[in-house]
Formats: C-alpha cells, sequence, structure tokens
C-alpha cells in the first residue's frame, strides 16, 4: 500500500466532516471525500470524543487589554535617560 502525504485539513473540511458525522454518514464515505482511509477520519473526530468541539472565541477581556497602550512603549528613550541621568546627579550632590 502506498504511504499518502500528511493532510491539514482546513477549517471548511473540519466543518464539512463533523457534519457529515453528525448526519450518521460512516467513516469510510467521509474519508472518500478527502481520497483518505477511514482511520484518518476516525483519529480526527475521536481526538475530541466524536462531539464536535465549541468554537474557539477569544476572551473580551483578552481584547480590551491590546488596546490599552503600554507606558514604556509610549516613553521616549531620550525621556528615559535624561531622568537617569539627572536623579543620578541628584544623589550625588
Amino acid at each position: 500500500m502506498k504511504r499518502r502525504k500528511r493532510i491539514y485539513y482546513t477549517d471548511t473540511q473540519k466543518a464539512l466532516m463533523w457534519d457529515r458525522w453528525q448526519q450518521g454518514e460512516p467513516l469510510h464515505q467521509i474519508a472518500s471525500l478527502f481520497d483518505r482511509h477511514h482511520s484518518s477520519v476516525l483519529k480526527f473526530l475521536a481526538a475530541h470524543g466524536g462531539i464536535r468541539p465549541p468554537i474557539r472565541r477569544r476572551s473580551p477581556s483578552t481584547l480590551s487589554l491590546a488596546l490599552i497602550p503600554n507606558r514604556r512603549a509610549t516613553q521616549n528613550r531620550g525621556d528615559v535617560a535624561c531622568e537617569r541621568s539627572g536623579n543620578n546627579a541628584d544623589i550625588y550632590r
């Protein structure tokens, strides 16, 4: 039997697999859509226990943190260097 190249399923292909599986189609028919053996589809479906995983979404708080500017990024390097040199001079006076 000839060894086949690894396939990386796209999101639409994964959705098609889950839809067909939920409709009760056998693994052999689902695998034939992708020119694969049934064992490759079985591994994909069994990884989630045969239940379609929920759609991944980012937490709203994670997205809001990305919009807050970072203090370090907004400071100018020259300003920081001047503050440091001024502070050092005050210490030694």
